[in-house]
């Protein structure tokens, strides 16, 4: 008799509330929740593929070890847990505690308990080495604020506002960045049909750029240019909101000389946008009563992705375009600690420089974490401090890392390498073991890690949560654990005692998070460590629990308080370094890379997440393969008919790609999803019809980086395309 169970997908961030079929045990449906009162029912073909994931032939059901000739073999976990917990103590006791590193993907983010048990079993041993994918996705997101100060109050919310500037961002595909992740088509629907100017800067006509009023359609790599562009604008033509500037700004002197340079007749001749589009999208933007602005993941990737998400700051920042004193907080927290917002400043920090210092390129630690461009350096590089173990969780760095010929060789070089996968991924077969974990609906899950959110307009628009218990058991036969229950086990065997914090709030004044101290003899449970990750939070995690399908929990109290009559922070409008490096940019000539005819630019494909899902057919029929999406113009050009195969060459590697026609790009430009593909190798390039190519082969990790977060460029790369000679099976 089939049954009916509520929960959320946790395929990525978005957790969209589902409705899951049960049959003799195992999933056999999934459909969004039309009751649910933030999604109404909206879920992706990712979330409806969720009973095809579980039951997907290549999952491992067992644990792996690699073997002497390279092959991977079935291992029990618990054995391979005593093995791996003596391989690190022998290499903690040659090498201290900074041979150890752990990397953390965006596949552990939706569990609650994965990465804070990781991290406590790190910091247990004394190792500073954990890196995320922060740094190569979109490390301006922390980095920025950092350089500007924080305004405490938060930002306007999307759902009452009349205006919002999106650079690079495609929220209906991504679930992510500016509309809210909670069914994002039905949230810009109903904004544009109450009116809202919806202005995007974009090389694409992307899905969300079809809803805008103005769509600038620059070169790639031009967003500081345009974003500098109209600065000067709203300030030649004061445009600003004066009040707010007066009392909670400061460098506006220096930000008028800085984007001095940058009139609509420079931006044109170097954006190729054209001058009156400029002008009308800044007098729109400033012009609103409310609204905002974000970056998405291809303008982080690009050169000076830093500089794009402060100057999107700055933008908001002139125009006064944060809470004040009275309003409402769209967001107080659920499952954190109340939010305590006020109508003021924080003050800049430093946003690198600081903590473990990197033995390449002069890197450090960042208000984004340690730059993971650095990792496969640290490990290939002898001498004191090298990492001799990798721990990868919920990421598959083969495919996700920067520069893959260096990031293969490290793998390779690694002393010992372990990843928790649920499949043999291009990283798994590299591995000395691989954990075979459970998935979403053989766990309980709760809705905190999109929560955490919020501050990057990227979580839940309002206080919502929702508590999931375990929809279905593991496989009968297999031996799977919970991704945290490994760095437990390995905490337990190495006589560690691991520690987690409570999840805090996004307000600068709360108490610092309770810490608990695990019982290192009885494991504790998914629901005692989600007792310990809630603790201090504004609804009691009871409470939610009442809500199985998920509950808006309003506090008409959640107001933007005063303004500390002792407060004197203000919004620095003009950082030094972003200046300077403003300025680097008003030099550079406007020609450049002329050898380089074309710009690649990143992208995503709606039914897949980063890596994940394309080992799942019905997710990848029409594209198995990332395509090489170009304007027919181009391929004309080329001589190249849609489904050709291409060589693509940049100054640093070269890749295969399959072309297709995509006239919503701009002539000039290729636009590839990052992710796909296998190792490098002849072997695995003959495949592109059938696993892609990875652009990671493109970038360099030693040349074009930013000096801060060490992020090379992976986005708007300078390459060449030509037909390729030889035949790819088909």
């Amino acid at each position: 008799m089939p049954e009916t169970h509520y929960s959320f997908c946790r395929f990525c961030h978005a957790s969209c509330a589902i409705k899951v079929t049960v049959e003799d045990g195992r999933a056999v449906s999934v459909i969004g929740d039309k009751d649910n009162p933030v999604y109404h029912g909206y879920t992706c073909a990712k979330g409806r593929a969720l009973p095809e994931q579980h039951a997907n032939p290549e999952r491992l059901m067992h644990s792996m070890k690699r073997q002497s000739d390279g092959s991977h073999a079935a291992i029990p976990v618990a054995q391979a847990m005593d093995e791996i917990a003596a391989k690190v103590q022998d290499i903690l006791d040659r090498h201290g505690p900074r041979s150890v590193a752990l990397y953390t993907g965006t596949f552990s983010f939706p569990y609650p308990a994965s990465t804070p048990l990781a991290a406590a079993w790190l910091q247990a041993m004394g190792s500073p080495m954990h890196f995320t994918s922060a740094t190569i996705d979109q490390p301006g997101k922390m980095v920025a604020p950092a350089l500007l100060g924080r305004w405490e109050g938060g930002p306007h919310p999307f759902d009452d506002s009349d205006t919002w500037l999106l650079v690079g961002a495609n929220p209906t595909i991504s679930k992510s960045i500016g509309i809210p992740c909670t069914n994002p088509a039905r949230h810009l629907h109903q904004a544009t049909q109450r009116g809202m100017k919806l202005i995007i800067i974009d090389p694409r006509r992307t899905e969300a750029a079809r809803a805008a009023h103005v769509h600038l359609q620059p070169r790639p790599g031009e967003d500081p240019t345009i974003l500098a562009g109209m600065i000067r604008v709203i300030l030649d033509e004061n445009r600003v909101d004066q009040a707010f500037i007066d009392e909670n700004v400061q460098g506006m002197e220096a930000l008028r000389k800085a984007v001095a340079p940058f009139t609509p007749e420079y931006v044109e001749r170097r954006a190729d946008v054209p001058a009156h589009d400029l002008i009308t999208a800044a007098r729109t933007f400033a012009d609103a009563e409310r609204g905002c602005a974000n970056v998405g993941t291809g303008p982080n990737m690009a050169p000076r992705g830093n500089l794009t998400e402060y100057l999107c700051l700055v933008l908001a920042t002139i125009c006064g375009r944060w809470l004040r004193e009275g309003e409402r907080i769209p967001n107080p927290g659920v499952l954190m600690a109340p939010a305590f917002a006020r109508a003021q400043a924080s003050p800049p920090v430093p946003g690198w420089g600081f903590g473990e210092k990197m033995r390449v390129r002069g890197l450090s630690d960042t208000a984004c974490g340690l730059p993971t461009a650095a990792l496969a350096d640290e490990i290939l590089l002898p001498g004191d401090g090298q990492v001799k173990a990798l721990f990868s969780l919920g990421g598959n760095p083969m495919a996700a890392w920067p520069d893959q010929v260096k990031t293969h060789a490290a793998m390779e070089a690694l002393e010992l390498n372990v990843t928790v996968d649920i499949k043999m991924s291009a990283t798994a077969k590299l591995a000395d073991y691989v954990i075979a974990p459970k998935l979403s609906l053989e766990t309980e899950g709760m809705t905190l890690p999109c929560e955490s959110l919020t501050p990057y307009v990227m979580g839940y628009p309002v206080p919502y949560a929702q508590y999931t218990p375990a929809i279905v058991e593991a496989p009968e036969g297999s031996d799977l654990i919970e991704d945290w229950e490994f760095f437990y086990g390995l905490g337990q065997r190495m006589g560690h005692q691991l520690r987690v914090a409570a999840a805090y709030s996004w307000g600068p004044d709360n108490e610092a998070p309770e810490i608990t101290e695990l019982d290192m003899v009885q494991k504790p449970s998914n629901d005692d460590l989600f007792d310990y990750l809630t603790r201090g939070s504004r609804i009691p995690l009871a409470e939610v629990k009442q809500y199985p399908r998920g509950q808006i929990f309003e506090d008409s109290d959640a107001v933007v308080r005063p303004r500390d009559p002792s407060c004197e922070a203000r919004l620095d409008v003009a950082n030094s370094v972003m200046v300077d490096e403003l300025a680097e940019v008003s030099t550079e000539p406007l020609e450049r890379d002329d050898e380089y005819r074309f710009r690649l630019v990143s992208r995503r494909l709606p039914d897949v997440h980063n890596s994940a899902g394309r080992d799942i057919p019905k997710l990848v029929r029409k594209y198995p393969y990332n395509p090489a999406f170009m304007h027919e113009s181009d391929l004309r050009a080329l001589e190249v008919e849609p489904g050709e195969v291409v060589a693509i060459h940049s100054r640093y590697g070269s890749i295969l790609g399959v072309v297709e026609i995509e006239n919503d790009i701009r002539p000039g430009v290729i636009s590839m999803p990052h992710a796909f593909g296998d190792a490098p190798g002849d072997e695995n390039d003959a495949r592109v019809r059938q696993i892609g190519s990875n652009t990671g082969k493109l970038s360099s990790v030693e040349q074009e980086f930013d000096p801060y977060t060490g992020i090379p460029r992976m986005s708007a790369i300078p390459v060449n395309v030509e037909r390729y000679p030889e035949t790819v099976p088909s």
